[in-house]
């Protein structure tokens, strides 16, 4: 969410014709990327390194020989004001919310978010009051979402900030809690076959391959956005880290567009779904999570933070569009108001929210 400032203008939403999820990995144009990212001292999490470390030095293909969640269990985090694992239910799907990390982002929270009135910050603060440190300093969450389905199999959305060697470690709260989190909900690693990356700035894509080029999730493919990946020249951090290793084992999924991930598209069986929410990024994506009850949109970074909720026309200052970023968000917060969906927020202190 951070490291990219605005760029050349993004397309605007993309099409509405939803298409299956089986793109190929193939060769994409480039274009540059956005200045450096920033260093801040980090959090008191690095406490936690040598626990989520013992992922990667585990062979990718040992979970197939001894089926076991990727680490053990572990106690509630009392610095988690709401809990390491939400859950909520739509049809035959479970969401869970899952925090990696949490701490306070670089600079003041006010600098961030220019042209927000004090109604609008107002309006923020009853929103999401843990959002609010002292100094104007912003305090946020780094969450992924995993969508389990009958059997027990796992879309995970985002991988978080990553070890405390990911490329995020100049300025986010590492090591993040992933691995250990995946475990507290029963999630093993053979269980996740899908991971979409909404977009790929450091903090959610940080686990999703270790610093040695090794994929987290062996069988999982990996679903970003082609205008996403087209984005990037071979000098680019993402197209290093992730990118160029994903393509390399095959686990590297394109999509354009609009995109139907499971699902017939008949509310009564479900369905998950792609959404290009550019703006952000050039190939930001949001998920739509419909079980035929209340809907649920993993938002990504679509909207970073609730004066974004209270006022949908305020820039964040990372964005690389900011009008294409507002228009991808207005429109998503009209089809959430629209189908009463409850937003999953990757970076709000509370979750799970309906819009009003």
């Amino acid at each position: 969410m951070t490291r990219h400032s605005p760029h050349t203008p993004s397309p605007s939403t993309g099409s509405t014709d939803a298409t299956d999820a089986t793109g190929s990995t193939g060769p994409t144009g480039s274009t540059g990327e956005g200045p450096a990212r920033r260093t801040v001292l980090r959090g008191a999490a690095a406490a936690t390194a040598g626990s989520a470390a013992v992922l990667w030095s585990a062979a990718p293909q040992a979970d197939a020989a001894a089926p076991q969640a990727v680490a053990t269990p572990s106690a509630p985090d009392p610095e988690a004001p709401t809990g390491r694992i939400l859950r909520r239910r739509t049809g035959p799907f479970e969401v869970l919310a899952l925090l990696d990390a949490h701490g306070p982002f670089p600079g003041k929270q006010t600098d961030h978010f220019a042209g927000a009135t004090p109604e609008a910050w107002a309006r923020a603060k009853r929103i999401d009051p843990r959002a609010f440190g002292p100094a104007d300093t912003w305090v946020l969450d780094f969450r992924c979402y995993a969508i389990r389905r009958p059997g027990g199999r796992v879309t995970l959305v985002d991988t978080g900030v990553g070890p405390a060697d990911s490329p995020a470690a100049p300025w986010a709260p590492v090591p993040g809690h992933l691995p250990q989190v995946l475990a507290d909900a029963g999630i093993r690693r053979r269980d996740v076959d899908t991971v979409v990356l909404t977009h790929l700035h450091e903090d959610h894509y940080g686990w999703a391959v270790s610093p040695a080029g090794v994929p987290m999730l062996p069988e999982a493919r990996y679903v970003v956005q082609r205008a996403e990946t087209a984005a990037l020249t071979e000098k680019d951090t993402a197209y290093r880290y992730v990118v160029a290793p994903l393509r390399r084992t095959g686990q590297l999924h394109e999509v354009d567009g609009r995109t139907r991930l499971l699902g017939a598209g008949k509310r009564r069986s479900g369905a998950v779904v792609l959404l290009p929410t550019p703006g952000h990024t050039a190939g930001h994506q949001s998920v739509l999570v419909d079980g035929g009850g209340r809907r649920i949109m993993v938002t990504g970074d679509a909207l970073v933070h609730a004066v974004q909720l209270a006022d949908p026309a305020v820039p964040y200052r990372y964005e690389r569009d900011p009008a294409t970023a507002r228009r991808s968000r207005e429109q998503l917060l009209r089809e959430a108001r629209a189908g009463r969906a409850l937003l999953a927020t990757a970076h709000l202190n509370t979750t799970f929210l309906p819009v009003r």
